[in-house]
């Protein structure tokens, strides 16, 4: 008999991605005894510095804040209680459209093969039984997220292992709820251009095209915990402004687009490992 745990792997792009979108699942699924692997694809090179200096500013110092953020990354990973944390430690690429994107070594100009060659390494030992990544535009066009989906699908093809797979979403309806909680809490927040609006109102999917929703608020005050574990980027993490209890009311459902399964699980499904147990 195989006695392999269940295994959950969630293939992120930066530290503190872990903890938005799948701090809930991570935690939860570590509480429930299924193994949690982690792999983060790149430094956090691009984030704010100490005192919140920005890429490219005097004083920001790439090496120093991808120390300070692979500090911040242990932190978040031990209090969602993932199990392993595995780092492929390149380039952050930054902002699509920034300088970085064409440094070389960073995520962005690495071939996809060799990543995905890295990556299908680590599945082939953990051996996971669902996989969670982001969709093919990032999510929201972040070369990087872009970068981690494309790896992350390639290294599927590379290892022939068919886990359930599924990519991070938000449902439209929760975006919309999330732009009025935004405006609440950050008064000086603009209205966006109608081109901004556009863009923000295609983030996510239809309601009714969500295969999966997780219930994780029982563990809203860890992912809560996580994200304020990477301090150094707290100024961008708008989700830490609104406290713990209006964050899990607001974020303790996480939401995925199945998009490979072998189990014939009925869908919609509120269990990543519906059909694994």
């Amino acid at each position: 008999m195989n006695d392999r745990p269940l295994t959950l792997m969630a293939v992120h792009a930066h530290p503190d991605d872990e903890a938005t979108g799948t701090g809930g699942v991570l935690a939860r699924y570590a509480a429930e005894g299924i193994r949690t692997v982690l792999v983060t694809c790149t430094d956090g090179g691009c984030g704010d510095g100490p005192g919140g200096v920005k890429p490219g500013d005097p004083g920001h110092d790439p090496a120093a804040v991808a120390l300070l953020r692979r500090q911040e990354l242990e932190a978040s990973c031990e209090v969602l209680k993932v199990g392993h944390l595995e780092m492929l430690d390149y380039a952050d690429s930054g902002m699509m459209g920034w300088p970085t994107n064409d440094a070389p070594g960073s995520f962005w100009q690495t071939p996809v093969q060799e990543g995905a060659a890295r990556l299908a390494e680590l599945m082939r030992h953990y051996q996971p039984d669902v996989v969670v990544t982001y969709d093919e535009n990032g999510f929201y066009g972040h070369p990087d997220h872009i970068q981690a989906n494309r790896i992350t699908m390639a290294a599927l093809t590379m290892t022939a292992q068919t886990p359930k797979v599924y990519w991070t979403t938000a449902p439209r309806s929760m975006m919309q709820r999330f732009g009025e909680v935004m405006r609440e809490f950050d008064t000086d927040a603009r209205e966006p251009d109608p081109a901004e609006a556009a863009a923000i109102a295609e983030i996510g999917l239809p309601d009714d095209e969500i295969t999966t929703w997780v219930d994780t608020s029982e563990f809203g005050a860890q992912k809560y915990d996580a994200l304020a574990a990477h301090a150094s980027q707290g100024e961008n993490i708008f989700f830490l402004k609104m406290g713990q209890e209006r964050f899990t009311e607001l974020m303790g459902v996480e939401t995925f687009l199945r998009v490979q399964d072998a189990t014939g699980a009925a869908l919609p499904e509120n269990d990543l490992f519906s059909g694994l147990r």
